[in-house]
């Protein structure tokens, strides 16, 4: 069976990426490509939008022209575009895979309500690397326990405009979940002045925003005379659009439901 998927944000940095993600695929097609409304690569060759040749596929600037020509979306656009596109998913059975983060709380509501009736993998990131750090730093906070201070770094390029990342914050969930503890009441985003000594429970957040960064992670268990390190540094876009297509091929098999990339690659 070929899973035909369509790619929203089509030409952005990382829709160009997913376009060739799916190119590479077994097993999967792209069938549309969409843009949004107005934008002047409208009509564009999907293909030779993402420098891989033409494939025949025209951009265009409605999800609702194209729904009957993909059994998946891809979408890592923004909270607003992503919201829209979900219901119009649900309103025609489609699956969804979500790589959009900088959700607020009234957007995760109105998200979690336009998803009821179709099956949609959601992560903050689809690198297989990541999703196995998010596994060994939960591991990892199981065995040293609250004996040991947790910080974490994120790095990512200029244009990144939610921080923390929503990866970091994912590993955050994942080491707060293994000691006990809920991130919400433990987190601390950045330091300055006369902060006092660190509070042992809490989990730190380190944001850095530069250049063409494209994501890196690490968070450090620190005790007295040691430090443990799990990092993960991504080179290229390419990781996180492969894992997203593997989502999406795996995806359309599942009954309607919410997953993530631990459901994917069989972690849990």
């Amino acid at each position: 069976m070929t899973v035909r998927i369509a790619v929203t944000g089509a030409g952005g940095r990382m829709g160009k990426i997913l376009i060739e993600a799916v190119s590479l695929a077994e097993g999967a097609e792209l069938t549309a490509a969409i843009e949004r409304p107005g934008s002047s690569l409208l009509g564009a060759d999907a293909g030779e939008l993402a420098g891989i040749g033409k494939n025949n596929i025209a951009v265009v600037g409605d999800i609702n022209e194209v729904t009957k020509d993909f059994d998946v979306l891809i979408d890592f656009t923004v909270p607003e575009a992503t919201l829209a596109n979900a219901e119009a998913c649900n309103a025609n059975l489609k699956a969804l895979v979500v790589g959009t983060t900088g959700f607020s709380e009234e957007q995760k509501t109105g998200f979690n309500e336009a998803i009821r009736g179709i099956p949609v993998c959601q992560a903050t990131n689809y690198s297989t690397g990541v999703n196995l750090c998010f596994k060994l730093a939960g591991l990892a906070a199981e065995i040293l326990g609250d004996d040991y201070d947790i910080e974490i770094y994120e790095a990512h390029h200029r244009h990144k405009v939610d921080a923390p990342s929503g990866t970091a914050l994912s590993l955050g969930e994942s080491v707060a979940s293994a000691l006990g503890r809920n991130l919400k009441d433990v987190a601390v985003y950045g330091r300055e002045g006369i902060t006092g000594a660190r509070e042992r429970a809490s989990i730190g957040f380190v944001t850095s925003r530069g250049g063409d960064v494209v994501g890196d992670h690490t968070v450090s268990f620190m005790a007295d005379g040691e430090r443990v390190e799990i990092s993960h540094k991504a080179s290229s876009r390419m990781s996180f659009a492969r894992g997203a297509v593997r989502a999406a091929i795996w995806l359309v098999a599942q009954k309607a439901g919410r997953y993530d990339m631990q459901d994917v690659l069989g972690f849990r």
